[in-house]
Order: C-alpha cells, then sequence, then structure tokens
C-alpha cells in the first residue's frame, strides 16, 4: 500500500489536523481545497494542494488518484433549515467523494457526527456503536442528511466496491476552531458564565487531533472496514472545567455563576420564542440540545476504538482547551477588542 492520502475539507479544524496527524507519519498529503490561494500554509506544511469541490466529481477523482486513503471530512455544517443544501453538501458530495475512492481502489473514511442521534442522543445509559439512529423530525436537516450519507458508505461497504468506515466525532475543539471556541470565547469575555445545575456534567467535546489520531487508526485497519466508531470521550470535560481553562487561553478572570436547572429550563423555554420573534427561526429549535450539552453528561463511549484499535490521545483537556481559546484570541486581535470585563 502506496503512503498516499487525500483530505477533503483539508483547510478546516479536523481535516488541518488531520493533513498534520498525516504529515507527521511520514504520509505524502494531497488536500482538496476550492480555493489554493487560501491555503498556502498547508502547502507550506507539506502537503500538496489539488484545486476542486466536492461537488465536482472529476476534481475528486483526478486528486484521490494514486491514493490509498481517502478521508472525507468537508461537510456543510450549521444551524438551517434548508434540505436542498445539506443533501447536495453532505449526501451529494459523499456519493462523489466515494465514487472517486472507489475507482482508484482507495479506503474510504467518512466523518459523520454524533447529530445522527438528534435530541435523542441524551440518553439515560451509555450510547455505543450498535445503538440504531431514530428518524428524525423535518428541521434536523444537518442530521438527516449525515444519516444518508451514512448508509451510502455502508452500503458502498456491503456490496464491495469499496473499502469504508464511519467515524461519528462529537463536538470538536482545537486551534483553528471556527465553531465551538468562538461561540463560547465571547462569552467569557464578559467576565461571568452560567452553570446551569452547577456546571458538574461531563461535556460531549473532543479535541481534533484526537479525533485524527483515531482516524488514522482507522483507515490503517483492515478490520474497521465496514464498521462505525464513535470518537467521543478522550478526556473528561466538565462544564466547569471548560469555563476555568477557556478563562486561562483568554487571559481573563470570569466569575462562574450556579444556575439551578429547573430556572435554566425556565430560561430557555423563554428563548426559544424570543428567538422566533427576532427572526432567528434557524436557532429557535437547537435550544433544548443546547440546554441539554451544558446540563446533561455526554452519553456516547469510545470504548471500541480503544479496544479494537488501540486509541490513546495525546492531548489532554488541561493544554488544549486554553491553547484552542489563546489562537482564537491571537486571530481577532487585529479587529476586535478581546479585552474581558
Amino acid at each position: 500500500m502506496s503512503d498516499v492520502a487525500l483530505v477533503t475539507g483539508a483547510t478546516g479544524l479536523l481535516g488541518s489536523y488531520l493533513v498534520e496527524r498525516l504529515l507527521e507519519d511520514g504520509w505524502d498529503v494531497r488536500a482538496l481545497v476550492r480555493r489554493p490561494e487560501q491555503a498556502r500554509w498547508l502547502e507550506e506544511a507539506g502537503a500538496m494542494l489539488f484545486a476542486g469541490d466536492i461537488a465536482d466529481r472529476p476534481s475528486i477523482t483526478s486528486a484521490a488518484s494514486g491514493c490509498s486513503l481517502v478521508f472525507h471530512a468537508a461537510a456543510s455544517v450549521g444551524v438551517g433549515t434548508d434540505w436542498e443544501a445539506f443533501r447536495l453538501g453532505n449526501v451529494g458530495g459523499t456519493e462523489n467523494v466515494l465514487h472517486a475512492s472507489a475507482a482508484t481502489g482507495a479506503r474510504f473514511v467518512f466523518f459523520s457526527t454524533t447529530g445522527v442521534f438528534g435530541r435523542a442522543r441524551y440518553r439515560e445509559v451509555l450510547t455505543d456503536e450498535s445503538v440504531p439512529l431514530p428518524k428524525l423530525p423535518q428541521h434536523e436537516v444537518y442530521g438527516r442528511s449525515k444519516q444518508a450519507a451514512e448508509r451510502l458508505v455502508l452500503e458502498a461497504h456491503e456490496r464491495g466496491t469499496a473499502w469504508t468506515a464511519i467515524i461519528r466525532p462529537s463536538v470538536m475543539y482545537g486551534v483553528r476552531d471556527r465553531q465551538f471556541v468562538p461561540r463560547i470565547a465571547p462569552i467569557l469575555q464578559r467576565g461571568f458564565f452560567p452553570l446551569l445545575g452547577g456546571g458538574t456534567s461531563t461535556m460531549s467535546l473532543t479535541h481534533a487531533r484526537s479525533i485524527a489520531e483515531g482516524a488514522l487508526l482507522v483507515g490503517t485497519n483492515e478490520s474497521a472496514g465496514g464498521k462505525i466508531y464513535h470518537l467521543t470521550d478522550d478526556f473528561p470535560i466538565t462544564v466547569s472545567d471548560l469555563v476555568r481553562y477557556g478563562a486561562e487561553g483568554l487571559g481573563c478572570r470570569v466569575r462562574q455563576v450556579h444556575v439551578p436547572t429547573a430556572v435554566a429550563k425556565i430560561g430557555f423555554g423563554v428563548l426559544k420564542p424570543f428567538l422566533v420573534a427576532i427572526g432567528r427561526s434557524d436557532l429557535a429549535p437547537h435550544t433544548e440540545g443546547t440546554l441539554d450539552m451544558l446540563t446533561r453528561n455526554n452519553p456516547f463511549t469510545s470504548r471500541r476504538a480503544r479496544e479494537e484499535l488501540g486509541w490513546v490521545p495525546t492531548t489532554r483537556p488541561e493544554a488544549g482547551i486554553p491553547e484552542a481559546f489563546r489562537s482564537w484570541k491571537v486571530r481577532v486581535t487585529s479587529s476586535l477588542d478581546t479585552s474581558c470585563s
């Protein structure tokens, strides 16, 4: 097997960590990027840039030619409710990358999400890969699109048209994060943070480097073919931990305000119609999920990855979280006032 790998979504949080991890292991890495001029930093790190888009099958097939591994990390993400946009990006795009992998004989590793479980993911018992996926409501278009993409990937392996495997990360954080940290950091900079239910619940939060480490194990392990792996609990992180480590990275002093869970539920109940009233009906359906994430324990287990693949994450939260928030602060310093209240 030649050590050449293609990464889609290489400029994103997970994709960039995966590029770094592959390079560290001596792989020749190809990065599929839409705008090469904005991805020169990947080239400087050692990756070869291939201009293309997951919507353009010929460009993907060209980039995948000669590769032994294809990691599909590109995705349409967000809180919108436009099914067609998510279908094109997450189902159509996955189908195109999968076709390219099959045509070139490369193994295909698909990054899904624990969002395929919808709100049902916060169960009272641990959720492993054997738990059936629920039928999601119409407004959960992201989760529905990822469910559909998973079916394509598993069916390809079952038919023997391609070697495939699926990884389901939880919420990720790290340097270059454009989703989680940018939402939390401005709140911390105000100088206080509400700890719903005391902030003692463990979060469904994993460092992107941990996901990249696990992904390489999946892609290089023949027995992982046709399987799903949850990479969802590298180290326990409570909400209180997040606030403390995030404040450290920002150089802020943050007062943690304890809010009883019952009061939080009332507040989030009021928030939902308020969002609709101000024209943010796209955010309204996600209020319950946000409340669950902040008040209920991480429901997922990564035991399969640990036992079958020997997944041993290396980036501890006491180092990774401050680094991620520090990086965010550096990025916005030139355009925003990032001082703490």
